[in-house]
Parts: structure tokens; C-alpha cells; sequence
């Protein structure tokens, strides 16, 4: 797909929510935001009380799981784990409603990775009951947790004192309550150097110039067809994403948990196969293409790809530059930091249906993925302009930092590998 294409969707999708970006103010909560940040952090809805929105999306790490030793998030039963790896629901409220452009042929935002909830609302009402999430049996035991949590009654001063009578209408109120925490500024700050950068307020380092540089080069990285990084016609902070769908060619995370659960939770065993936006919309030439992310954050949110297959940044511009030039790996088991060992990557889940326009052979040397990289940091959340920054280390001494992103990740495949070989056991 043609950048300037994306681009186009981009705006497009940002215009059609009806609101401007803006950068956070402090505002105070209305009741309506105050009752749904209380219901985000309210584990007393999941149905053994272990679990809230935020035990997935917690704020510490942009909204996504603080527990980086799995690929996919664990259940409020701790025996069972989600299929996918929890994505951020930061910014997720400038993603337009799930439709199909007729123009460009594509289809277009939603929410959850394959985009099978339109809105923030329809999103926020699947994980309570998610069998491999809150567990909840239906609605009504939501709503009947709801009425003896602390939140009560908060939810009869918003919605009135018949708020509780009919189930569906206070189910219904639940998810909106959510989705207006959601659409606060915390959740969307723009606050990361990036846009200190492109207000004026700061530079950018010369890795992080030349990580710019490379991202938006059409013939080096092209990241930015995708993940749009220019401002909007009136300024509006871009949001590294043009919220459409793509297939980059992951390979099958062997190391899930979920691939190992149990028949009734997972019928078909480690040979699952994640179909993506083509088995929410049927269409099979669609399989394996998942929702393209928002950068902004992305140092946080590790492990990354909607399989949480690569647990390092620097692992995944490598597999960006270098999937289709590297060969095949003999054994289809191997994780991202065996493959890196091995000067290989296991084949894609969807070979035949992935983007081979747009990455797998990419002109980058090493350096230059290391200034990607350290381009990729200034986009965390948090920045201060009048804090001095550390020194960034010089390229000599970038390959022992990446030696270390290795040791970290080799460390979280061995905690999997161990757990994972003795469910095959029956340990």
C-alpha cells in the first residue's frame, strides 16, 4: 500500500471521531470518567476477585500487562491464559469505529487486535466475561458483583437509583462509564520527548535524529507509511498508527501459554491457528493480519507482535529488516532470540497471505536499527524538557547494550520453556 494512501485513512479515522487531539491538560473527571477510572481498577467485578481492566492494562507500562514473563496475559483463574498479548489501551480512543473503506479496500479501526469490537464500549464489555479473562458466567453475575463493589454507589449517583433494575441497561452503563475513563487525558497524554521535539521544546539526540530519519526514509525503514509520525493538517500530534490491518509475517509463539491449556479452553491444542481480522470479517486472505499499533509507548509494552513472539524492540526492527532475506529456520519451535542465535526465523503462522510490499528485506545495517530503536524510546510518555537527559551511549558501546536486551530476553524464554515442558509432562 502506497504511504501517502495510509496517510489519507489516517486523518480520515482521526476526523470521524468528532474530537480534536489535543495534548493533556489537567482537567478535573466528570462523575461519568470518576466512575469508570474506579470500575478500570475494580477487581471485585472478575468473578474469583483477583482481577480488573487495569491487571492487563496498567498505567506503570502505557496500559498494557506489568507481567512481562508471559507472551499473553493471565486469567483471573491463574491456571488459564488469553490467546493474545494484551495491547495498550492508551490512545486506543482515537481509533475510529470498525468499518470497511470502500475507497482504499481496507478495513479500517475497531478495537481489540483483530477488530471485532467497534467501539470502546463494545470493547469494554468482552473481558468480564471472558472465560480466559474475568470469568464472569454472564452479565448478570457482572451486574451482581457491581452492586456489592465499592463503586455502587458512584454508579446510582451517575446513572439514577434504578440503575441496577434491568441487567442489560446496566451493562450497557458499565462499558460507557469505562470507555469515558478511557477518552481522559492519562490514557492520551502526548507528553513523550517526541512531541517536546516537535514543539520546539527540545532536540533530539543524533541516534535519535538518524532513527527519525530512517524511519520515515521510503527507502530505508518506511516505517512511518504505516505508523504516521508527521503532525495533522492543524497540528493535531500524530498517533503512529493509520489504524488499518496487516500481516507481517509472525511465526507461531510456541512458548504461549495458551497453546497448552487444556481441551475445553483451546480445542485445538499447539496446533491454533490466530486467523486475525480474516476470521472476524471471513475472509481468508485476511488470516494473520492484526491490527497495526500505536508506537507511542512502545519501549513500555513488551513482548511485542499480537503473540508476544519478540521480547525486544531491537528483536522485532531485525525481523522488519531482515524476514525475508535470512533463511527459513529448520525447526519451527524456535523463539525470536533462538532464531537471532541461529541466523534465522521461523516460518510465518500465514506465509501466504503476508505484506511482502513493505518489509522482510529492508536496507538497514545494524547501527541503523539501533538508532531505530533509540528513535522508537523518545516516544515514551513522561518527558520533561527541563530535565537534563542522560548521555546516550556511543555506537561502540551500543552492541554490549544489546547484548543485554538478549540476555533479558533469553531469560524470560527459559521461565516459559520450564513451565511449558512440564504441562507437556504433566509435572
Amino acid at each position: 500500500m502506497l504511504a501517502g494512501k495510509r496517510w489519507v485513512i489516517a486523518r480520515c479515522a482521526a476526523m470521524t471521531l468528532g474530537m480534536g487531539i489535543t495534548p493533556a491538560i489537567a482537567t478535573p473527571f466528570t462523575p461519568l470518567e470518576q466512575l469508570g477510572q474506579q470500575l478500570f481498577f475494580d477487581t471485585s467485578l472478575s468473578h474469583n476477585g483477583t482481577q480488573s481492566c487495569a491487571s492487563c492494562h496498567n498505567p506503570s507500562v502505557s496500559f498494557t500487562d506489568p507481567n512481562k514473563s508471559n507472551p499473553t496475559s493471565q486469567g483471573d483463574n491463574p491456571d488459564l491464559f488469553g490467546k493474545r498479548n494484551a495491547p495498550t489501551a492508551s490512545y486506543a480512543a482515537f481509533s475510529p469505529d470498525f468499518h470497511f473503506d470502500s475507497t482504499e479496500g481496507l478495513w479500517v479501526g475497531g478495537q481489540f487486535l483483530d477488530g471485532r469490537a467497534s467501539t470502546l464500549e463494545d470493547q469494554a464489555k468482552a473481558p468480564f466475561v471472558g472465560v480466559l479473562e474475568m470469568g464472569n458466567a454472564n452479565r448478570a453475575e457482572v451486574i451482581d458483583r457491581l452492586k456489592n463493589s465499592p463503586a455502587a454507589n458512584l454508579f446510582v449517583n451517575v446513572y439514577g437509583d434504578n440503575a441496577f433494575d434491568d441487567v442489560d441497561n446496566a451493562y450497557d452503563n458499565l462499558a460507557k462509564a469505562i470507555a469515558a475513563y478511557e477518552r481522559t487525558n492519562p490514557l492520551s497524554p502526548f507528553t513523550s520527548k517526541y512531541d517536546a521535539y516537535l514543539k520546539g521544546l527540545v532536540q533530539l539526540t543524533p541516534h535519535e535524529q538518524r532513527g527519525l530519519d530512517l524511519f520515515t526514509d521510503p527507502t530505508k525503514g518506511n516505517c512511518s507509511a504505516c505508523h504516521i509520525s508527521d503532525p495533522g493538517p492543524n497540528g493535531e500530534p500524530p498517533l503512529f498508527t493509520d489504524f488499518t490491518y496487516d500481516n507481517i509475517g509472525v511465526p507461531k509463539n510456541y512458548d504461549s501459554d495458551f497453546l497448552y491449556l487444556p481441551t475445553e479452553f483451546n480445542p485445538d491444542g499447539i496446533d491454533f491457528s490466530d486467523l486475525g481480522l480474516g476470521g472476524t470479517v471471513n475472509d481468508p486472505d485476511l488470516y494473520g493480519a492484526f491490527k497495526v499499533s500505536t508506537l507511542r509507548n512502545i519501549a513500555l509494552t513488551a513482548p511485542y507482535t499480537h503473540n508476544g513472539y519478540f521480547n525486544s524492540l531491537l528483536d522485532v526492527v531485525d525481523f522488519y529488516t531482515s524476514r525475508d532475506t535470512k533463511p527459513v529456520c529448520p525447526d519451527v519451535h524456535v523463539s525470536a532470540d533462538e532464531s537471532e542465535k541461529l541466523g534465522c526465523w521461523a516460518k510465518a503462522e500465514f506465509g501466504d497471505t503476508m505484506n511482502v510490499d513493505e518489509l522482510g528485506d529492508l536496507p538497514l545495517t545494524d547501527l541503523d536499527k539501533l538508532d531505530i530503536v533509540a528513535f522508537l524510546n523518545t516516544l515514551t510518555d513522561g518527558f520533561n524538557p527541563d530535565e537534563t537527559s542522560a548521555d546516550i551511549p556511543e555506537p561502540a558501546s551500543w552492541t554490549i547494550m544489546a547484548a543485554g536486551f538478549g540476555m533479558v530476553g533469553a531469560a524470560m524464554l527459559l521461565r516459559r520453556r520450564r513451565r511449558n515442558a512440564g504441562r507437556a509432562t504433566g509435572e
